[in-house]
């Protein structure tokens, strides 16, 4: 007798949400730069929450499928071509390997209450507590990188004991464990007034890059980052054997 085979995992309330959306873009029925239903339009038609609809616009927002204006609502993005990220040093290194002189600021190191997004992120409920920290990272006393993160306490307890002026948290993350499963997305944006001083932007137009990273270790979301470098100072890319990915 011939086993069959495991039945077929079911489609979460949000994943629907997403077919739902991507089936009609796909179809040309939504076209680029055409205002999607609102959220409670999207409620209302089916059938779920305003948080189900609300995960799934933002994941699609971060696979860069829709676009979100604050108070206007959200539109068919362009679609652009995403290359992928393997691996990423730590900026640390790549300064010091330069031959340059690396230094950094830390700026905020504080616990929070998670928001909506992040506690999407996390897969936690909204209010559970996260730990933040800014640091501004220089190549021979200029700004560089403006790294954002917000980390699990359960992984890193002693997260805002340690010393940050000094210490790299990339390297006390991965101390701990290294990452099961991570997630890259870069954008191309103009950075919030806070980020443009603490890059020390001559021009406030200053296009910047923009990585967006989430870490998994044993299936939970241990940290996700943010962080923002100068796009006519620095540059992302990856360089890896193709054979070892053929069977991948």
């Amino acid at each position: 007798m011939t086993p069959s085979s495991p039945a077929p995992r079911p489609q979460l309330r949000y994943e629907q949400v997403k077919k739902y959306i991507t089936d009609h873009i796909t179809r040309g029925e939504w076209d680029v730069g055409e205002r999607l239903p609102s959220e409670s339009e999207l409620v209302e038609t089916l059938g779920v929450s305003r948080m189900t609809v609300h995960r799934a616009l933002r994941e699609l927002m971060t696979e860069g499928l829709v676009t979100r204006a604050q108070g206007v609502g959200t539109f068919v993005a362009e679609l652009m071509p995403r290359a992928p990220l393997l691996e990423l040093r730590d900026i640390a290194d790549d300064i010091i390997s330069a031959g340059h002189t690396h230094t950094q600021r830390l700026v905020t190191l504080e616990a929070v209450r998670a928001d909506v997004d992040l506690a999407m992120a996390f897969d936690q409920r909204p209010g559970a507590k996260l730990f933040h920290s800014v640091i501004v990272h220089m190549e021979d006393n200029i700004p560089l990188q403006v790294e954002e993160r917000y980390v699990s306490p359960h992984f890193a307890p002693d997260y805002l004991e340690q010393d940050f002026t000094s210490l790299h948290p990339h390297r006390l993350l991965t101390h701990i464990a290294r990452p099961d499963e991570m997630e890259h997305v870069i954008f191309a944006v103009t950075p919030e007034e806070k980020i443009q001083q603490l890059l020390e932007l001559d021009e406030p137009a200053t296009a910047c890059l923009q990585l967006v990273r989430r870490t998994w270790v044993q299936g939970k979301t241990v940290m996700k980052g943010i962080f923002t470098y100068p796009g006519n100072r620095y540059s992302l890319g990856g360089r890896y054997q193709v054979d070892s990915l053929k069977n991948h």
